[in-house]
């Protein structure tokens, strides 16, 4: 995209839309990183120390404990959970988690108890380890997996490895797992081997050179991804390194580059050649939907938190994409449909600190605050 059309698009005012309200939901949690569900009305609230816990109505009880697996915490920790597509009769769900040992993700393949719907297997009695990424340093893990609707395809977001300006350039490389987003089929092909899975075939690199897991490259840390219920296409914000936040928006993901470590938002991050700071005019990877600076709105933003398409019909936030900043508890409600460079709207200060959003069900869209533990519903969703 020529310099000229990203001026044109920053100059469009942005629409006016209703600020956001939330409500606490539930309290009590220890660093809860993500809300999600299984099909039904209840919810699962994740804590970044290991612990999964189960909402059923007015009713809060332990569903899974895996602490004794994982580190915690900084940027570590139990980071993602997702229920299988056909939960309800197979009761297999997965966790993506940093491993105590060596900071290592994990991708781990765990079962509901047969006799229980709010407990997994006693002592987590079955546990099949699916993959395993090595992480040299203890950051930019990523975490979010997730299934997309109507298939058996697991999704997997996985950062650059850590490190200011991802010195290995992971991000670009198509020989390592990081900075990516990956697809697979999770179950075990034929039953023997504790850590296979399936590649689909339609993957972009299988038959090229890469790595066959790879779906989409060229992403920092890319924190909290999710599939527009609507008409799948896939949300994913990539928190950046030190200027600018983004959201990236695709049809399907399939092949595309997000631009890191070349890009940091519309604009070039430095690299041979290039100064940091300049706005992308020639030979860019996929511009992000949404960028904001973190001097931007009265300064205070540093880490961009991924969020949900609102689709409950009637509802004031109807085919708006709700995000926030987790510094700043800033929220931004912007279209579906928005555009590239597009001014963002003015956000609502919220005052919490946004570690993940999440959604029921029923498409309710929740958040949960790090620090005091609470999951809030957001209005309007």
């Amino acid at each position: 995209m020529l310099a000229a059309g990203l001026f044109l698009l920053a100059a469009a005012p942005a629409p006016a839309v209703a600020a956001v309200t939330l409500s606490a939901h539930a309290t009590g949690f220890e660093r809860p990183v993500y809300v999600t569900h299984a099909g039904d009305s209840r919810l699962f609230v994740v804590e970044q120390g290991g612990r999964i816990w189960v909402l059923n109505g007015g009713t809060r009880s332990l569903f899974l404990d895996v602490s004794a697996r994982v580190v915690c915490c900084g940027e570590q920790g139990l980071l993602g959970l997702a229920f299988h597509s056909n939960y309800a009769s197979n009761r297999l769900f997965y966790v993506n988690y940093t491993r105590k040992s060596d900071g290592a993700t994990v991708v781990g393949e765990m079962r509901r108890s047969a006799g229980d719907a709010n407990r997994a297997d006693p002592a987590s009695s079955y546990f099949r380890r699916v993959m395993l990424i090595p992480q040299p340093q203890d950051n930019h893990n990523g975490g979010w997996i997730a299934f997309k609707p109507g298939t058996q395809q697991l999704y997997i977001a996985v950062g650059d490895g850590g490190g200011a300006g991802d010195p290995n350039n992971n991000a670009q490389s198509t020989g390592t797992l990081l900075g990516k987003i990956l697809r697979i089929n999770p179950l075990d092909p034929d039953g023997g081997g504790p850590r296979s899975y399936k590649i689909p075939r339609s993957n972009p690199f299988v038959g090229r050179s890469g790595r066959d897991e790879i779906w989409s490259l060229g992403l920092r840390n890319p924190w909290r991804c999710s599939f527009d219920r609507a008409n799948g296409k896939l949300w994913c914000a990539d928190v950046g390194q030190g200027g600018y936040e983004e959201v990236n928006r695709s049809k399907t993901g399939k092949g595309v580059n997000y631009g890191w470590r070349l890009l940091e938002g519309f604009h070039h991050y430095s690299y041979p050649g290039r100064s940091r700071g300049t706005l992308c005019d020639s030979n860019c990877r996929t511009l992000p939907r949404a960028a904001y600076a973190h001097s931007a709105f009265g300064g205070g933003n540093c880490s961009v938190t991924g969020g949900y398409v609102a689709r409950r019909s009637g509802v004031t936030h109807h085919g708006k994409y709700i995000f926030g900043d987790f510094c700043s508890g800033r929220i931004w409600v912007i279209g579906a449909g928005h555009t590239a460079g597009t001014a963002l709207p003015s956000p609502t200060d919220t005052g919490r600190r946004i570690s993940s959003f999440g959604e029921g069900a029923d498409g309710r869209i929740y958040l949960t605050d790090l620090d005091n533990g609470t999951v809030y519903y957001v209005q309007g969703t």
